[in-house]
This record gives C-alpha cells, sequence and structure tokens, in this order.
C-alpha cells in the first residue's frame, strides 16, 4: 500500500511533514487525490486539539503546522499515523460546489506575449494554442510561490512547453502562465520563467475576502478567451 510508504519528519519546531514516496505522480492527478483524503484523515483526527494551526498540501506532502509548546509533537505524530491508516481506501473528498472557477483571459499580444513561441514550439497555430488551453479542465494540486498562486495540472500534452531559458524581472498580476506539465496565474507582479500566454483580470488574492485566496487544493479551473474589451470591462468586477 502507498499509505504504509509515506514519511513523516518533523520541519524544525514548527510543523510536521507527511511526504508522499516518489512513485505516485503528481501530473496525473495520483497524488493530489491521496493527499486530499490524507489531508481529510488529518483534519478529522486533529478536530479540537489545541496549538493546531494550519494542514496545507504541497505537490507531494501534507504539513502540519502547530505550536508544539501547546500540544505535544508526539501526540500530533500518532495522530498523524492514525490519519495515515484511516485515509487508505477513503474517497476523494468532493469538490466545493463554488470551487469550479472559471477564469476569462485575453489570450496574446502585450498580453500573452510567449504565445507564439509555445505555438512554435508546440508545431501548432496560436489559434491551436488558445483552443487546447481552454478545452482542458484544471485542478488545483497546490498554492505557493506567492500568495494565492496556484499549480495547476491537467495541461493538454501538446503544450508542455519548457520555462523560459531568461526569466522575466516582472511578470504582470493575473498573467497566465505555460511551464512543462503546469499552468497557472500569477498572483501578483512577480519576477517569473514561465511562458506568457495571456492575462486574466481576476484577482487570485484579496486580503478583503473572506478567503483571501480564490483557489484552493482540489479545485477546478477552466479558462475562457474573451477581447480585450471585455478585458477591461470587467476589470473592476473581479478586482
Amino acid at each position: 500500500m502507498i499509505e504504509d510508504k509515506v514519511r513523516l519528519e518533523f520541519m524544525g519546531v514548527q510543523a510536521l511533514l507527511l511526504r508522499l514516496p516518489e512513485e505516485v505522480p503528481i501530473e496525473t492527478g495520483e497524488a493530489l487525490d491521496r493527499l486530499l483524503s490524507l489531508r481529510a484523515a488529518l483534519l478529522r483526527e486533529l478536530e479540537g486539539v489545541d496549538g493546531i494551526e494550519d494542514i496545507t498540501i504541497g505537490y507531494r506532502s501534507v504539513a502540519v503546522y502547530a505550536r508544539f509548546e501547546d500540544v505535544s509533537p508526539d501526540d500530533v505524530l500518532a495522530r498523524a499515523r492514525r490519519a495515515i491508516q484511516g485515509s487508505q481506501g477513503s474517497p476523494v473528498p468532493a469538490t466545493r460546489p463554488e470551487a469550479v472557477v472559471t477564469l476569462p483571459v485575453v489570450y496574446g499580444g502585450s498580453f500573452g506575449p510567449d504565445l507564439d513561441a509555445v505555438a512554435e514550439r508546440a508545431g501548432l497555430s496560436p489559434q491551436d494554442v488558445i483552443r487546447l488551453h481552454q478545452e482542458a479542465v484544471y485542478r488545483v494540486a497546490m498554492i505557493g510561490f506567492s500568495p494565492g498562486f496556484a499549480y495547476l495540472i491537467g495541461l493538454p500534452e501538446p503544450l508542455r512547453v519548457p520555462r523560459r531559458e531568461t526569466p522575466r524581472s516582472r511578470v504582470e498580476r493575473g498573467s497566465v502562465g505555460i511551464a512543462g506539465f503546469q499552468t497557472g496565474v500569477y498572483s501578483f507582479a512577480t519576477p517569473g520563467g514561465w511562458q506568457i500566454i495571456g492575462r486574466t483580470p481576476v484577482a487570485l488574492f484579496d486580503v478583503h475576502r473572506p478567503s483571501p485566496s480564490l483557489l484552493s487544493p482540489g479545485d477546478e479551473v477552466r479558462f475562457e478567451a474573451v477581447t480585450e474589451e471585455e478585458y477591461h470591462g470587467r476589470f473592476g468586477a473581479y478586482t
């Protein structure tokens, strides 16, 4: 059983990490399914325990953040082991109804300066790149890099091109990028090396929302091509 190979290790004095073995693939969604089930089991085991601060999912791991001055590390470790056993054969938690998100995107031009390069590398027309990118249904594998930045799996095979050889010193907020088997949206203007094919007006992170991050692991995401006029018309509504 894969669950028997989950490795547990403390991250300094602030967290316990549960790591899946390398044999569990990320890009197919198998790792995500197992991690979602494991996180659900951890939430059950740790419910009501003082000192537990957060339980977060990575590409191949789940981290339990805790104040170990308020809860025994041995207690957290024992509960984590029970959660691992309890997650065996468990169904993947259902996606929240509100967590199927469609993001409008202006593809190409100044909004997607790498669209033509991606098309050339993939042996496709820019229109085919846009079509394939829109047709897929993606899943949020994890949040990282910057607040609200969602790593999305499910990118069609023909679009799986490598990062840029030279990263940009600034990638605008809302930029939609491709890197290997991943696609994602820059939640803030930051340096970045992903191939930028478009931009969305939707704010991926907003501290004024009850849940600042628009997306969470397990959520489904679709992209919808819009015109530049629609982008500017919707910008105020989305931010």
